[in-house]
């Protein structure tokens, strides 16, 4: 087992360096093993967020093995709706990890705050949310903990998820040890409930309970207990949406919840096009960029779309 000193996570405090290059500033969030410090880099003169393992004895080895593979799978995917990790390491006994500082807020803060969403407000940050999905999904890795906590509504609206931390590449061998079920019981799927392995449906599956949850200001299957609420994925239906929600949202959140994996939708990027993401927005820029560089340049005009995914200001989501 790694050997760690409790005490030293302790005494991290404003002006404390990491790795003679990082100087943390404020903690900005907790998690399960690790904390969020906002911090200068020395080196290049930018913020950035940096996480710091949080010392566990008892499961410290797991959880350290867990950090690594976030470090990995996260600086692997490069992606607009996705945090970039810049950087990884190890300081006197002090694993951390350094993102890109995200100027907004979490969902669950948006969501504490302004109670119910918008339908329109929704279908952009699930649109958002699944674009980030897809192409974790492509590079063979399932996030497992998709939640409000880990989707942060950028300043401008652009949604970005984070905390691949519990992520498992399908290609690896997880880290889970027997008996452990992974995941947070208010999003996890039945299939995980049931002590099954976690796919990209289970993370469609967590992303349709963020939506319910954000049209209603309600988590749907909270039942007081982890091991009450993580049963009722399994046994019972969603709350039905309001009418007020438009048939086409309360169809994607329906299909989304199915119990069987096999009945929600093909992919992420199904989900996708299903909130209205543009055709353009689903290939990226590649294809553009490309025909620049190549010389095949198409004159053609793209045709307007009406797209009403289009980000929403993280102020106007509380006005």
């Amino acid at each position: 087992m790694l050997e760690r000193d409790p005490l030293r996570v302790e005494r991290l405090l404003r002006g404390f360096r990491l790795g003679d290059r990082y100087v943390l500033e404020e903690r900005i969030a907790s998690g399960g093993m690790a904390d969020v410090w906002r911090a200068t880099d020395d080196v290049l003169q930018r913020a950035v967020a940096v996480k710091i393992m949080r010392a566990d004895p008892d499961n410290e080895e797991i959880f350290a093995k867990r950090f690594r593979d976030e470090a990995r799978h996260s600086a692997a995917l490069m992606h607009t709706n996705i945090t970039t990790v810049f950087d990884y390491g190890e300081d006197d006994h002090l694993t951390y990890l350094v993102m890109e500082l995200v100027p907004g807020a979490p969902l669950s803060m948006v969501i504490r705050e302004a109670g119910t969403l918008s339908p329109d407000v929704v279908r952009s940050i699930v649109g958002q949310a699944a674009l980030a999905l897809g192409v974790a999904h492509e590079a063979r890795v399932v996030h497992r903990d998709v939640k409000p906590a880990n989707i942060l509504v950028r300043d401008d609206g652009v949604v970005m998820l984070t905390d691949f931390g519990i992520a498992r590449a399908l290609d690896a061998r997880g880290h889970t040890r027997i008996g452990e079920m992974l995941g947070t019981p208010n999003y996890i799927s039945p299939e995980q409930a049931l002590g099954r392995p976690a796919t990209g449906a289970s993370d469609l599956y967590a992303l349709g309970v963020v939506a319910h949850e954000m049209l209603t200001g309600i988590r749907p299957f909270d039942r007081g207990t982890p091991i009450a609420t993580a049963m009722s994925h399994v046994n019972e239906p969603p709350p039905p949406l309001a009418d007020e929600v438009p048939s086409e949202i309360r169809a994607v959140v329906a299909a989304l919840l199915e119990k069987d994996p096999e009945a929600r939708p093909a992919n992420a990027r199904a989900v996708a096009e299903m909130m209205g993401i543009a055709t353009t927005e689903l290939a990226g820029l590649a294809e553009g960029l490309a025909s620049l560089v190549n010389g095949n340049h198409d004159d053609t005009p793209t045709p307007a779309h009406d797209v009403s995914t289009v980000a929403t200001p993280a102020p106007d989501l509380l006005a």
